[in-house]
């Protein structure tokens, strides 16, 4: 087939499309009239002294009669006003108990579970040669004392120079340092609790080689959880220290917890487009353990916008928009859809207080022209018609 052929059949086919649309298309008339292709089709004539009458009567400026219509207020509704998150808890302190040098356990003193104190004993090392090393530095300083006592008695008839005095009182303090730092290998053999709390489960026994690597109990403070939770960016402004939060365990939904936000990143994640948040609870009780998950809720002022029921909202080539009536007058209203729920939309708009809206019998209503209302009489009949 030639290309003038091909050509000629396409547009065959969509003029017979076009067709099909005019005349079956709802409102397609109507489309066309708008676009200037055709004349606007016209509308009924009314019908001799029937409820439109004849013009200059009663309703007559609307040409026909398309009954009442529903209306409802407009009310206000409150968006971004509580915020839920699902957060993950951790201990106020948890801290991994190391020993400060290698050797060999000979003692557990504590159990897993234990509640301990700082400063308490929770397991031994061999230190046998750290003794040995405490008797040496004593020895050691018994001897620079008593060097340092000669050297004074010599100084007294001027048989020792003042050098050596000096010398052997320098000696008598390293003598003094060096059994500190002895005494200080001895007591580090005692490996003990650098905070209060409750001791896990025990990964070593007694006759056990540790180095400093290596992990000799997990102590945590429960006394207060604090709970890891992420919020949307919008909600960055919004939030600060100290503000309430509730909290709510996963395994435990019955049970409610007030607690604080306790500190705020200071930036967002720019993967996730979220900020993270850290809030504290107290854990009396002690019911609550590290790694347990966490329903966060939070309250905010939020954002009012006015709500309207869906069937209110039309939408033309210009975007939505909705009929207001007013002193019994239709009022087409250009509106920006906020936010979509189950049985209303917030939208935002040019609304004054005790506006009413159509929602239904929206096709017979014209911009400026007398509305009538169902059940309302006083609407149907505006004063003055």
């Amino acid at each position: 087939m030639s290309w003038w052929k091909q050509i000629l059949l396409s547009l065959a086919i969509l003029a017979g499309a076009v067709a099909l649309w005019y005349h079956y298309f709802p409102g397609a008339q109507q489309v066309a009239a708008n676009w200037g292709l055709v004349q606007a089709p016209a509308e009924a004539a009314p019908k001799p002294g029937g409820p439109g009458g004849a013009a200059g009567g009663p309703g007559g400026g609307r040409g026909r009669d398309e009954g009442p219509v529903i209306i409802q207020p407009v009310i206000s509704a409150t968006i971004n006003d509580k915020l839920t998150a699902i957060g993950t808890g951790k201990a106020r302190y948890t801290v991994a108990v190391r020993p400060y040098s290698s050797g060999r356990l000979t003692q557990i003193v504590v159990k897993p579970g234990a509640t301990v104190e700082a400063g308490d004993v929770i397991a031994r090392m061999d230190s046998e040669s750290e003794r040995i090393a405490v008797d040496r530095a004593v020895l050691a300083l018994d001897d620079a004392r008593a060097n340092l006592e000669r050297i004074k008695a010599l100084r007294s008839s001027n048989t020792a120079s003042a050098v050596q005095e000096t010398e052997a009182e320098l000696a008598v303090r390293n003598a003094e340092l060096a059994l500190r730092e002895a005494r200080l290998a001895l007591e580090r053999r005692d490996i003990v609790a650098p905070i209060g709390g409750t001791v896990g489960i025990l990964p070593l026994s007694p006759g056990a080689y540790v180095t400093s690597s290596d992990d000799i109990a997990i102590i945590a403070d429960r006394s207060e959880i604090l709970i890891d939770f992420w919020v949307p960016e919008r909600y960055a402004r919004m939030i600060e220290v100290g503000m309430p939060i509730t909290v709510s365990s996963i395994a435990r939904p019955d049970e409610n917890y007030e607690g604080t936000v306790s500190a705020i990143d200071n930036q967002v994640d720019p993967e996730s487009r979220t900020l993270h948040v850290q809030g504290r609870i107290a854990n009396p009780g002690d019911t609550l353990r590290s790694g347990m998950a966490f329903s966060v809720s939070m309250r905010f002022p939020g954002d009012s916008f006015p709500a309207v029921s869906p069937l209110a909202v039309q939408w033309s080539t210009d975007g939505a928009y909705v009929w207001i009536v007013r002193d019994g007058t239709a009022l087409r209203t250009p509106v920006r859809v906020v936010q979509r729920n189950a049985d209303s939309i917030l939208v935002d708009g040019a609304f004054a207080d005790g506006d009413q809206v159509v929602v239904e019998g929206v096709q017979g209503v014209r911009v400026g022209q007398p509305v009538a209302v169902a059940g309302n009489d006083a609407v149907r009949r505006p004063s003055g018609s």
